[in-house]
């Protein structure tokens, strides 16, 4: 079993930053693909950010320029770098994780609890 405990949210005013971490833990063969999700009031969960083991990334169109997603293969850690908040990017955002487990090598795919980022004056 892989367990992913998100870090970093919180209130800030629009313009501001915020940079959120998700380490993941257990008996972790590899990592393939990490990904940063977000789901405000009433919207579905959407994809933000994602990054490959290779470290290729992909960005939803609304957060291109302002998010930069990172990972630390060793440290089985990704973490998004938020610049330039706006109001529309309050949201709870997950921590997403798909690879393989130690175990008879079986895939697993892991979510993290959540953790809010408020964007307001």
């Amino acid at each position: 079993q892989v367990q992913l405990v998100e870090s970093g949210g919180g209130l800030v005013q629009p313009g501001g930053s915020l940079r959120l971490s998700c380490a993941a833990s257990g008996s972790i063969f590899s990592i393939n693909a990490m990904g940063w999700y977000r789901q405000a009031p009433g919207k579905q969960r959407e994809l933000v950010a994602g990054i490959t083991s290779g470290g290729s990334t992909n960005y939803a169109d609304s957060v291109k320029g302002r998010f930069t997603i990172s990972r630390d293969n060793a440290k089985n850690t990704v973490y998004l770098q938020m610049n330039s908040l706006k109001p529309e990017d309050t949201a709870v955002y997950y921590c997403n994780a798909e690879g393989t487990v130690v175990a008879a090598l079986a895939d697993f795919g892991s979510w993290g609890q959540g953790t809010q980022v408020t964007v307001s004056s």
